[in-house]
């Protein structure tokens, strides 16, 4: 079982900048430690990202695998020990949701597949509603010219920034922020029945 009390987490806080130090040198018995610590707090953000315990466990084991791959990396003057394992869950969390929300766009999974991936417990009309916005934002980008919905789909599903996108597809900066702007402003009248409904 992933989750130890939140107590135990912070009271070893002052020690755990000393465990990653010695985890850095390959120190298996201090990379016990630190899961013991901390494993309950980053399940617990995890569990909270995704909605989903199973996904939620995974997502921990990976944070942690990071840690004993990268732990000579951590600088303490950048944050405490905390910060950096919660920053790294977040973007593991982030990670799985935009792989999910990816599929379910480009795909069109079924909305019922959708929820059980996210752990959901929506009602039937919360379904109902959310498969019409999913088909409406389907269909809105699917009106748009092929480049400006591949830098709306880098930037919105992969979760890339404008930079990282003008490098992916070798374009000027500019370029990609102007056809996010004008696919964007494309987008606001087919999708202006949704406006204040989560879209």
């Amino acid at each position: 079982m992933l989750a130890v009390s939140v107590e135990s987490a912070a009271s070893g806080t002052k020690t755990l900048p000393v465990l990653i130090s010695r985890i850095a040198e390959g120190d298996e018995e201090a990379m016990a430690r630190l899961y013991d610590a901390t494993s309950g707090l980053i399940y617990g953000m995890a569990r909270n990202g995704v909605h989903d315990a199973g996904i939620a466990e995974e997502i921990a084991l990976e944070v942690y695998m990071q840690v004993w791959r990268t732990a000579g990396s951590y600088d303490p003057g950048r944050g405490s020990v905390t910060a950096w394992l919660a920053t790294a869950t977040r973007s593991r969390c982030m990670d799985w949701i935009r792989t999910r929300q990816a599929r379910f766009f480009r795909e069109g999974l079924p909305l019922n597949v959708a929820f059980q991936m996210a752990g959901d417990s929506a009602s039937a009309d919360a379904a109902n509603d959310l498969q019409m916005r999913c088909d409406s934002v389907r269909l809105a980008l699917q009106s748009l010219p092929a480049e400006q919905r591949q830098v709306i789909d880098l930037a919105f599903f992969s979760g890339l920034s404008h930079s990282e996108i003008a490098d992916k597809l070798d374009l000027p900066l500019g370029t990609v922020k102007s056809r996010i702007r004008v696919g964007m402003s494309r987008l606001r009248e087919p999708l202006r029945p949704w406006r204040g409904a989560g879209l």
